[in-house]
């Protein structure tokens, strides 16, 4: 009887592969047919969420420097943490590391049951017309200082990403882990769980290498992160 359970659980999830695998191919051309109507300063990548350390498997537009088998980033982190309750977002303002604005939209990718397995995610490259608006408030008179987007690591490699991520925390930012008491390390602990950091394949051993811990401690201050208080709320901003 257990054989038998295991193997039309394998036969239910094979089938939602195949589904799954069939949305993702389906949507390939939609990705060069949004960037073409966009032109130059749109970028749109199609990631799947699968296999989060190579979950882009198609882009086009090169607004951000994507490349296919590159990895997700701090928002596909999050909704991958977010699991079957992540939430479409779309068009948020952020900005690249290199200062370029962006607006972007994230659209979960669902199968027949609901589980998110993926992503559609557009990014426009509006600089130019930020500065166009500067410019022509200032001339009217009216121009008046805009609250800074929210900056997030692009790249193919998710190491990178993770590192940038654990760099620009807060607590990280502002002490060093040795300055940090217990609450402080857990809620650090607690907020990059709720981040989707703890999502991807050996990411402990790289906090933990990142913050000058043992793997060990890092184990055991995200089981007790995750035990006291559950998953972290997640954070504003972001990109696709």
């Amino acid at each position: 009887m257990v054989g038998g359970s295991v193997e039309r659980e394998a036969e239910r999830n094979a089938v939602r592969g195949a589904e799954q695998d069939a949305v993702l191919a389906a949507l390939r051309p939609v990705v060069d047919g949004i960037a073409a109507t966009f032109g130059p300063v749109c970028e749109v990548v199609l990631h799947d969420y699968r296999r989060p350390e190579r979950s882009v498997v198609a882009v086009a537009g090169s607004v951000t420097g994507r490349s296919v088998g590159g990895a997700m980033s701090e928002i596909g982190m999050r909704m991958l943490a977010r699991g079957d309750e992540a939430r479409d977002e779309l068009n948020y303002v952020t900005r690249t590391t290199d200062g370029t604005l962006l607006k972007s939209s994230t659209i979960a990718l669902r199968d027949s049951t609901g589980a998110v397995f993926g992503a559609l995610c557009v990014n426009l490259d509006v600089t130019a017309v930020d500065r166009a608006q500067a410019l022509l408030g200032a001339l009217a008179g009216a121009a008046g200082a805009l609250a800074e987007p929210p900056a997030t690591t692009f790249g193919d490699d998710i190491d990178k990403v993770l590192d940038a991520i654990v760099d620009a925390h807060p607590l990280r930012r502002d002490r060093s882990w040795a300055a940090l008491d217990r609450d402080r390390r857990l809620e650090l602990f607690r907020d990059l769980d709720g981040r989707g950091v703890f999502a991807v394949r050996r990411s402990v051993e790289q906090v933990a290498a990142r913050l000058g811990i043992s793997r060990a401690s890092a184990y055991t201050y995200l089981a007790r992160a995750r035990a006291e208080a559950g998953p972290a709320t997640d954070p504003a901003g972001g990109h696709a």
